[in-house]
């Protein structure tokens, strides 16, 4: 693999130099066979499963990697942090894939750094395969993420509620970049590093702002706030709760990190949470949009020294911005919205339409996944037809009328929605028992057969049936877990 190093030409009050710490009998898990194909990684390293182990375990350093840990701060259930950073994970560096795109390749569970604020600095097998899993049906669903690339065993304990058995995670992400990596300069006064920091993301993932002068800063905010927007209808459109969506896991870039206490809606209620630590519901489902406005508005305040010198002349500049994250959300949410309802063009009254299937779904408490697939197949399905509109009564008859309604052909309103509402997701209960028969097997076979399916989530395939069925409890009693 061919390293650069570009976070570390930044100073190193960035970032602290230091080595992954070794693990004893490094084993491939789980390996990711098309993003490795994808990143390029070298035959004489793809095949030979004790190098990967290796080099994916931290002990051995690849050529030209110079391993690093992150600082960060953030907000943590709403309450500031001043010092975060990489307690328990090592940057490798960038490397190029087949395009010419950079991607960060970084191991999690690889050992302690100065931020690991007491931890062990290890991660456990049953969280790795969690993400591993999770990114992975994410990727394919078609929701922005990161990538995870390898899990490998490490032959040791780590120590949580039980003793368990160890894994380090190799994630691949567009840049690990958060808001809160902007909060701990800002909150120091440091704004020289604060400018420095901004050029270095605009150039990764924004270039095109480097040409606009004073205004870059504004334009900035306005361009994460469109690919959060992005991101965050996505986590709506498939379910998807994050659990922890604090400012420190809110990437610049736009992608889905941490997947540690985050779980799939199923039975349709926006007050849903599953995350044992989110006790007063802060991240449930439906108040996703809301918390990423609060984080946007925590990552504008970072921006203002920049903007302008006068406070004043700087929330002035910033505040039209953060005052249509609303109308930016909502337009972003009803085409969304509109695409798995087979809209091909929204018009006047579609928002009551779309309203009044959430709220039979939620009254009538309908899975998710499994009503919106039946309406796709009630196109082609009288069987089907006369299922949902069982569930949803008037609202179904009021629905079919809005599809007459339209110039969209049949067809076109069928791709909408075959494209929009997948026929399967990562279940709650299937990732549970497919982690479970990980750790008591010592194996990935259930873990291979499960990502087959989640990696054709739009399509029928042989296997697919033994992954839809909703829990039989609807997941009334579900908790998730941090996993640190």
């Amino acid at each position: 693999m061919h390293f650069s190093n570009s976070y570390t030409s930044l100073d190193d009050f960035f970032y602290e130099r230091t080595r992954p710490t070794p693990v004893h009998d490094p084993h491939i898990f789980l390996w990711n066979a098309s993003l490795a194909e994808q990143l390029m990684i070298p035959n004489e390293l793809k095949h030979d499963p004790n190098a990967l182990a290796q080099a994916f375990s931290g002990n051995y350093i690849m050529p030209g990697s110079e391993p690093i840990a992150t600082v960060y701060a953030g907000h943590q259930f709403g309450s500031f942090v001043p010092q975060l950073g990489d307690g328990r994970a090592h940057l490798l560096g960038e490397v190029l894939d087949q395009s010419g795109e950079g991607w960060d390749i970084q191991l999690k569970g690889s050992g302690r750094t100065s931020f690991s604020r007491g931890g062990d600095g290890r991660c456990a097998l049953g969280p790795a395969v969690r993400e591993f899993i999770m990114s992975e049906a994410m990727k394919f669903l078609g929701v922005p993420t990161t990538r995870c690339l390898a899990v490998v065993t490490t032959g040791e304990t780590v120590f949580r509620e039980t003793p368990l058995p160890g894994a380090v995670v190799t994630r691949v992400a567009s840049s690990h970049l958060r808001i809160g990596t902007f909060q701990f300069f800002a909150s120091r006064g440091d704004h020289q590093a604060l400018e420095t920091l901004c050029h270095y993301a605009m150039g990764r993932h924004y270039p095109e702002l480097q040409e606009e002068g004073e205004n870059q800063y504004v334009s900035f905010l306005s361009k994460v706030m469109e690919r959060q927007i992005q991101l965050v209808v996505e986590w709506m459109r498939v379910g998807f709760i994050h659990g922890v969506m604090n400012t420190d896991n809110t990437t610049i870039s736009g992608e889905t990190i941490d997947y540690g206490p985050c779980a799939m809606m199923g039975i349709y209620d926006p007050r849903t949470v599953y995350s044992s630590i989110d006790t007063m519901g802060r991240y449930a489902f439906g108040n996703q949009p809301g918390i990423l406005h609060w984080n946007l508005i925590r990552f504008a305040e970072c921006l203002l020294p920049l903007i302008d010198a006068d406070g004043e002349k700087a929330v002035h500049q910033v505040e039209p911005v953060l005052a249509a994250f609303s109308d930016r959300f909502e337009k972003e949410y009803m085409k969304m919205m509109g695409r798995k309802l087979g809209l091909a063009s929204l018009k006047k009254g579609d928002r009551e339409l779309i309203d009044s299937v959430l709220k039979q779904l939620k009254d009538g408490r309908l899975d998710y996944t499994v009503t919106f697939n039946l309406l796709t197949e009630s196109l082609k399905s009288e069987a089907a037809a006369s299922q949902v509109k069982k569930s949803l009564g008037d609202v179904f008859d009021l629905w079919q009328e809005r599809l007459r309604d339209q110039e969209a052909v049949l067809q076109e309103v069928q791709e909408l929605m075959w494209q929009s509402n997948p026929v399967v997701i990562p279940r709650n209960h299937h990732v549970e028992k497919v982690i479970q028969a990980s750790l008591e097997t010592g194996t990935a076979t259930s873990a291979e057969k499960f990502l087959r399916v989640l990696r054709s989530p739009y399509e029928e395939l042989a296997q697919t049936s033994d992954y839809q069925d909703p829990p039989s409890d609807g997941d009334s009693d579900y908790k998730t877990f941090c996993g640190t």
